[in-house]
């Protein structure tokens, strides 16, 4: 059995790296949008386009399940994508609740993400229903600072205290990282915000996986896909996964049939 993953780039390999981690034997495919990325700054229309594009492309491996690696993608479409898919489709944003739900102690949850994401008020629409005090912030230069492989220094513990400081002055004990690029940030968070409970959605799909009963069985196969060249994806998925997984670029083309 096998799974499908995408993202609007990088990411999601934080969430590949886990899945490929608690389930070896399942077969995974991973798609990166890196001609389109970012999908945070797109409008609702334009991500669930992109959205139904890459779960297409997918699909044509034969995949039992999807998994949206992207916040902005789980915000704006994932609704739309289980009521037109026949597998299972699992989004960042549940789990992340679920996860930071088990976490806060206090009741007052942060969260950070894109500002389509951010916009979306997914993640504060679901916490509210369990009464948890919800402070939110977007973050859009975390993704470029990713990116450039930024993750650590004075550069980006300048930033991050730039965003987050506000947050933490509101007396927040659990932070939920609302974008996958975000983890790769999380030793920096950690060393500036030691008190915090952090809630990697990758971690916490994985976990949402197992609770929801779901396992793989195949033969291993790894398979990671982009859309366009990308130095710092390769640099980075050679970093997070290893660089015996092969890497392919397809043509945007065999995505955009909408």
């Amino acid at each position: 059995m096998s799974i499908g993953i995408f993202d609007s780039g990088i990411g999601g390999l934080t969430v590949f790296r886990e899945i490929s981690k608690e389930f070896p034997q399942a077969d995974i495919y991973y798609l990166g949008d890196t001609a389109r990325v970012p999908y945070g700054n797109k409008s609702k229309e334009t991500v669930i386009r992109y959205s139904v594009e890459a779960a297409n492309y997918l699909r044509s491996f034969g995949i039992n399940a999807l998994i949206i690696a992207c916040n902005t993608a789980s915000s704006y479409a994932l609704d739309l994508l289980r009521a037109n898919l026949d597998i299972p489709v699992i989004g960042v944003v549940e789990p992340g609740v679920e996860t930071a739900l088990k976490y806060t102690k206090n009741r007052k949850v942060g969260v950070i993400g894109t500002s389509a994401t951010i916009r979306s008020n997914s993640y504060k629409s679901l916490l509210k229903k369990s009464g948890i005090s919800v402070y939110q912030k977007a973050c859009p230069l975390f993704v470029p600072l990713v990116e450039e492989g930024i993750v650590e220094g004075e550069i980006a513990e300048l930033i991050v205290r730039e965003y987050l400081d506000g947050l933490v002055e509101k007396g927040i004990d659990t932070l939920i990282l609302g974008c996958t690029h975000y983890p790769l940030l999380k030793e920096t968070i950690k060393k500036l915000y030691p008190h915090l409970k952090i809630v990697d959605s990758s971690q916490a799909i994985t976990d949402f996986l197992h609770r929801e009963n779901l396992y793989f069985e195949g033969t291993g196969k790894r398979k990671i896909y982009i859309t366009d060249e990308s130095e710092n994806f390769e640099r980075f998925k050679n970093m997070l996964v290893g660089n015996n997984i092969p890497l392919e670029k397809i043509e945007l083309s065999r995505l955009c049939t909408l």
